[in-house]
């Protein structure tokens, strides 16, 4: 199976923690058991799925303002993603 170009994401509506990880957990393809926190989001990432080529996150200010400890996590995990497994992490792009 190749690798997706492009996942875009619309974070701009997103009030809780739970609807961040289910919105993540479509986007990506995450398996049913996917425990909708952020050790299983790193797990998931960087062995479960194949991440897509690029990402782009929009409304990134809205959920930095609303959820600034998930949104935050999130940065996290992609960038050391980006450090840990650079072949395989996406380029991310926030908006």
């Amino acid at each position: 199976m190749s690798r997706l170009q492009i996942v875009s994401i619309d974070l701009s509506k997103v009030i809780s923690t739970e609807k961040l990880h289910s919105i993540l957990k479509e986007a990506f393809g995450f398996p049913d058991w996917y425990g909708c926190n952020w050790d299983a989001f790193w797990d998931s990432i960087t062995a479960i799925v194949e991440m897509p080529m690029h990402l782009k996150i929009s409304g990134w200010d809205a959920l930095s303002k609303r959820l600034p400890r998930d949104a935050a996590l999130l940065k996290e995990c992609l960038e050391q993603m980006a450090r840990e497994y650079p072949d395989s992490a996406p380029a991310v792009e926030y908006d």
